[in-house]
């Protein structure tokens, strides 16, 4: 994918959820009911795992599901922040103990073909190179290994991006790709069998700039290349206000998020993945500990 104005800042985007660690889990109201959505469909899914990675763990609440639902798992919680990392470890029982992994979604620290099962709620969106991403998933997966995962879609932010607009030409609101987009992006990355599906959720606020509080606190902010040089000043964070007021509705501000589920099997058994081959860790390690 070339730069253009959409490009992430991969620092930034990791300083941010670095700062947001201590006040994720009071905001993220939603991504709490995804993620209950997402484990939710497992359900359907018959799966005995040897070796399971959350990768954008955030505060570990998944990690801790899934190691209660799939006991003799060996789970890894991954995430690019290590301030999420260690609020993670505050999900670790003795009994649903679970590995923490500080680590790039994009270059993830693991061997070709050793993860069972890669699970990811609202991280995806977060990675502007779906392609590099969704090929290094097939490298790790096992042939037959699942992958299930939640994104945004494009009718995310849609009031809060609309607002801007009418202030200024810069990116306020990030990219979001479309599901049928991902679903392409699946196939050419050779995973298999893809099933997506969307589900709009609305969330409502008194003002924008509370809506604003709460991106911040989960540690949205704005780590796109067409980003506001500088501080936004607070005329231009008054326009933007005045200009979301005319989404108002029955008394609250909306703001629309598009959830994109997904879910891919690993390529069948003895097909080619011309994947690089880059790192060295390999997955059933990690949870070892050495006697001494």
């Amino acid at each position: 994918m070339s730069e253009d104005r959409f490009t992430l800042d991969r620092r930034r985007v990791r300083r941010s959820f670095e700062r947001a660690s201590s006040s994720y889990d009071r905001a993220a109201v939603l991504q709490a009911d995804v993620r209950n959505r997402l484990l939710a469909r497992l359900d359907y899914v018959k799966l005995s795992p040897q070796v399971i990675v959350d990768v954008g763990c955030g505060t570990g609440h998944a990690s801790r599901a899934l190691k209660r639902r799939y006991p003799r798992s060996l789970v890894i919680a991954l995430d690019i922040a290590p301030g999420m990392l260690q609020a993670a470890a505050h999900q670790r029982g003795w009994l649903r103990r679970f590995e923490r992994v500080c680590a790039d979604a994009q270059r993830l620290p693991l061997t070709a073909a050793s993860v069972d099962f890669l699970y990811s709620n609202l991280m995806l969106q977060w990675c502007d190179d779906l392609d590099a991403l969704l090929a290094e998933f097939r490298r790790v997966l096992k042939p037959r290994g699942l992958l299930t995962f939640s994104t945004f879609g494009p009718d995310t932010l849609k009031e809060l991006r609309d607002a801007w607009a009418s202030v200024d030409a810069h990116t306020h609101v990030h990219r979001f790709i479309d599901m049928h987009d991902i679903g392409d992006a699946l196939v050419r990355a050779g995973l298999s069998e893809p099933v997506l599906d969307v589900e709009p959720f609305t969330l409502t606020y008194t003002d924008a700039f509370a809506l604003m509080r709460d991106l911040k606190a989960i540690g949205a902010h704005n780590a796109a290349a067409g980003r506001p040089p500088g501080l936004t000043g607070r005329g231009r964070l008054n326009a933007m206000s005045a200009a979301y007021e005319r989404h108002r509705t029955a008394g609250r501000l909306p703001a629309t998020y598009e959830v994109v589920y997904g879910q891919a099997w690993g390529r069948a058994p003895g097909a080619r993945s011309d994947a690089p081959l880059e790192v060295t860790i390999a997955a059933d390690s990690i949870g070892r500990r050495s006697k001494g």
